[in-house]
């Protein structure tokens, strides 16, 4: 089972009339056995962070293989060119990335946002003896907010394909990375500051 680290969560700041002020992605990395895979890289300025967040785990940011960004506004892919020798994926709905990950299409917040699953292969085969399906979302589930309301991101470029993209994620996932928020249980209901599924 791939092991999975949250290396930065992601946030948004909006003003009273829920204007977004600023916003940062999540920055995940997915250990596969020998494969080394950071989904999103964040905005622009927060190479320090990211780097510290792999320094507490051993890693070097040229050990990394290869990235995948959920799409490509500025704030998920800010810091690409920090992992200098990794390569960018850019998979295909239902794509292997290495063993018990794959890509799954979510879009709506854009057209081509794709969602990183980790567990659960498809179509789902879940059993009860399984370790949770994780989910990292990206702007297609952006925030526990959005969960909890069941509301799509603010920001799409088309509605039905944003609520469709967030019962695709809902139904499959145990815990969800959001884009801008830290992970939750979906089952449970409940943060997880961490994020260490080993």
């Amino acid at each position: 089972m791939p092991r999975v680290f949250l290396l930065k969560p992601g946030s948004i700041l909006k003003d009273e009339s829920g204007e977004i002020l600023d916003a940062r992605s999540s920055v995940t990395l997915i250990i596969s056995g020998p494969r080394k895979i950071v989904v999103d890289t964040g905005q622009e300025g927060e190479a320090d962070l990211i780097l510290k967040a792999l320094a507490s785990l051993g890693l070097l940011p040229e050990e990394i293989d290869c990235i995948v960004n959920t799409h490509s506004h500025p704030d998920h892919c800010g810091n690409n060119n920090l992992f200098c020798r990794a390569e960018i994926l850019a998979p295909k709905d239902k794509q292997l990335i290495g063993p018990g990950i794959w890509a799954m299409s979510t879009p709506g917040h854009t057209q081509d946002s794709l969602s990183i699953v980790i567990g659960a292969m498809p179509p789902d085969t879940k059993t009860a003896d399984m370790p949770p399906t994780i989910v990292i979302a990206g702007d297609a589930l952006p925030t526990f907010g959005n969960f909890q309301k069941n509301v799509p991101p603010a920001l799409h470029t088309d509605h039905d394909l944003a609520v469709s993209s967030m019962g695709k994620i809902v139904a499959l996932a145990d815990i969800i990375v959001p884009g801008h928020d830290f992970p939750f249980s979906v089952r449970q209901v409940f943060w997880n500051q961490s994020l260490d599924y080993r």
